[in-house]
């Protein structure tokens, strides 16, 4: 078992990077909102370092809502053809704003203006109007860059928790647990 579940995470990435056939990056995100009620949804890994997991999207969302009330989030990979798949828990914080306008500098220009036609996760009367407020954006922003809306940013997890799952044959899977201590990672064993 490695000491870090760090390394033990690029791994277990880079072989999903050079396997899963598309978004090796997808993940669940699961938040849970001021109601008390759970959420999930698959968004993008979009950077992983000793500082957490980054990803990105609107701060008015129900997820980015949800975050905002409460930060405790946890992040699914699964890896369907390696039979694999990584919980990891902790809190998330928003990211500055220099890393989220570098990074929505590079998406596709067509993302960049969606970010400004959505209103995500409100009601919508019809599929005509959010393709009405495409177009508007498309026009307001020819011919120059498309700035980062003030309400679209990213978050970061720190993570405290960590359970990585080896599916084997007949489900005697095999899963290692490393739960954040002391500065340090306490490592464990689960029952499959």
């Amino acid at each position: 078992m490695s000491d870090s579940p760090l390394q033990k995470f690029g791994e277990w990435y880079a072989a999903a990077q050079a396997s899963e056939p598309n978004d090796p990056n997808a993940m669940t995100v699961a938040t849970v909102g001021e109601d008390g009620r759970p959420a999930a949804r698959i968004l993008l890994l979009k950077g992983f370092d000793e500082d957490g997991f980054v990803f990105y999207g609107n701060l008015g969302s129900r997820k980015g809502r949800a975050m905002a009330a409460n930060p405790y989030v946890a992040l699914l990979f699964h890896w369907k053809s390696l039979m694999r798949q990584v919980r990891i828990e902790g809190a998330v914080t928003q990211v500055d704003d220099a890393t989220a306008d570098a990074y929505f500098a590079t998406r596709p220009r067509m993302s960049q203006i969606g970010a400004w036609a959505s209103e995500q996760s409100r009601p919508l009367a019809s599929r005509e109007l959010f393709e009405a407020r495409i177009k508007a954006a498309e026009q307001t922003y020819e011919g120059q860059p498309v700035p980062r809306p003030a309400y679209w940013s990213g978050w970061r997890l720190k993570p405290d928790y960590f359970e990585f799952w080896q599916g084997i044959d007949f489900r005697l899977h095999d899963r290692l647990t490393f739960t954040r201590a002391d500065g340090g990672w306490e490592t464990g064993r689960l029952f499959p």
